[in-house]
């Protein structure tokens, strides 16, 4: 008996310890990227993330840096394709494990969108399609995540600005996401919480 409560004890403990080490690790990479130390947050969230086998925020974190560097180097062709295809390679692992997770979807559409970017004659009609569906779907999953309902709204509002369509239904649905990222309350304290200023923006443009 008391072999098995060491046992048990034993396997507490290090459960316990290895909680703290991803906590840690996820709080370490966090701060190092938003230090702008990318090359380091990134080696950090890898190193989770092959420990986290089914976890989808070390990844997640992954292929959000490496998508918002793309855009830091649109002029220089060959840095942004090589920032948006280590993105995918993160974002198909999490596609992998959590396919069906709204916030893994819109971080798929988000990488769609930096391709049409990336080459809008090309991509454009290829992959608006596949964002509008994405977003649709993340939609239907969780219709009160703040940051579904702004990206999907923020992009149909670039595409109705594009065309020269109306674009007051999308700007309606933004000013409804600033509601649900005043009431959200993520997950954990590693789960995405981003978006809130870049909606504010989206909407101070709707009243110009």
């Amino acid at each position: 008996m008391t072999k098995v409560i060491t046992f048990i004890t034993l396997f507490i403990v290090s459960a316990v310890f290895a909680q703290t080490d991803y906590q840690k690790g996820m709080q370490e990479a966090l701060s190092l990227w938003q230090n702008n130390k990318s090359k380091e947050a990134v080696a950090l969230f890898e190193r989770i993330a092959s420990v986290e086998e089914e976890n989808c925020l070390p990844n997640y974190y992954i292929a959000m840096i490496h998508f918002k560097d793309s855009f830091r180097y649109m002029n220089d062709k060959s840095k942004a394709k090589e920032c948006l295809e280590a993105a995918q390679k993160a974002q198909d692992k999490m596609n992998a494990i959590a396919l069906d997770n709204p916030e893994v979807l819109v971080m798929q559409a988000l990488i769609h969108t930096g391709w049409i970017v990336y080459d809008p004659m090309t991509n454009g009609q290829k992959l608006s399609g596949d964002v509008m569906y994405i977003y649709n779907k993340a939609y239907k999953i969780d219709p009160k995540n703040p940051r579904v309902v702004f990206s999907k709204a923020d992009f149909e509002k670039g595409s109705a600005t594009y065309f020269g369509q109306d674009t007051k239904p999308m700007c309606a649905e933004i000013e409804k996401s600033l509601e649900l990222f005043a009431n959200f309350i993520p997950e954990t304290p590693f789960h995405p919480t981003w978006g809130l200023e870049r909606a504010k923006e989206s909407l101070a443009s709707c009243n110009k």
